[in-house]
């Protein structure tokens, strides 16, 4: 059983000293229309209307702002809205966001694991593209272990999405990866992209990873028009700048979205609880009834360690589920290193 996630929500607002009466009756607002935000800048939320958004193709672009009726309510990319005012999307036009539809996933991160404040990335996407370069700069799995944690605590399907591998053969790291089932694909510079392109028709997907390992590219090739600036990596430091500022939504000609985000150099986990990593892992989970109270599965103690000797499941398996606490457990600090 998932623990109760918080939100902007739970936070309770004082009341304004203002002469006007206060009222709990907020407007139904019927005559709403549906939105699905691609940008978000400063206060002004960029959404595209239709019918049907995010599934509607080709809609209009309104700009808009957030109602002052939604409180603290917050809103990313990603999530569904409904809208009023003008909706036209003619140019020095204002709408308002007057309501939230309820999210379907929501991918978070924390500032350093100490911290169980949850800053949320992007909502509603059903799949996590992680993309990780074979070299220039070196792949940092340290890195990719917190990603998935982040995946799998927000019930979102990985793919992990190895680039530049005409620097790099991909089979150690793959080998790093197998026992989690995670799927993968291989790009080489210049290569096609058809099998990336079946993995994201018609889902809504979020792209995530270091500056430098080749998102704004992709992107640029599998969105003509997108022109998402690309970086180039530091030969010293082996580090790419960060060329996306804030996370936007794009929609693929063949249907459906990719959302490229910042290049990330952390990823906190301190708001992920454990259950939550080992609910991705069914085949251990079921054990871990006969552990101590209080295992962190971590030690010799763990029921763990006898259920894989019995031969109930693989330990490479448990050797992943191990990988992933400790990396839920470390700090960002050393991802940079790695």
């Amino acid at each position: 059983m998932r623990k109760r996630e918080y939100d902007e929500d739970d936070v309770r607002v004082r009341p304004g000293k203002g002469s006007r009466p206060r009222t709990r009756i907020r407007p139904a607002h019927t005559q709403a229309v549906r939105g699905f935000v691609v940008a978000v800048d400063r206060g002004r939320y960029t959404c595209l209307v239709g019918p049907d958004v995010p599934h509607s193709g080709p809609g209009t672009l309104v700009v808009a702002m957030k109602a002052r009726e939604l409180g603290r309510k917050g809103i990313v990319v990603g999530d569904l809205v409904a809208l009023v005012g003008d909706v036209s999307g003619r140019p020095d036009t204002l709408a308002r966001i007057v309501r939230r539809e309820e999210r379907t996933s929501m991918l978070r991160r924390s500032a350093d694991d100490n911290d169980e404040i949850e800053r949320p990335i992007v909502a509603n996407a059903d799949q996590l593209v992680i993309v990780t370069a074979l070299a220039d700069p070196e792949p940092r799995p340290r890195m990719i272990d917190r990603v998935l944690v982040a995946a799998f605590d927000a019930d979102i399907d990985p793919l992990l999405c190895l680039t530049k591998a005409d620097l790099a053969a991909p089979d150690a790291l793959v080998a790093q990866y197998e026992p989690l089932g995670v799927p993968y694909l291989v790009i080489r510079k210049g290569g096609p992209l058809d099998e990336l392109r079946d993995h994201l028709v018609n889902r809504v997907s979020v792209l995530v990873g270091h500056s430098g390992v080749g998102k704004s590219t992709l992107v640029n090739a599998l969105v003509p028009g997108a022109e998402r600036a690309v970086s180039h990596v530091n030969e010293v430091t082996g580090r790419g700048r960060h060329t996306s500022t804030s996370a936007v939504a794009l929609e693929l000609p063949e249907g459906g979205w990719i959302i490229d985000t910042p290049g990330v150099r952390s990823f906190g986990l301190g708001h992920v609880e454990t259950e939550n990593i080992l609910a991705a892992f069914p085949d251990l989970n079921e054990a871990t009834v006969d552990c101590p109270k209080g295992c962190a599965h971590l030690d010799e103690e763990c029921a763990l360690n006898r259920f894989v000797t019995a031969g109930h499941a693989e330990a490479t398996r448990l050797e992943s589920l191990r990988r992933l606490l400790l990396a839920r457990v470390g700090t960002p600090e050393d991802e940079r290193d790695q």
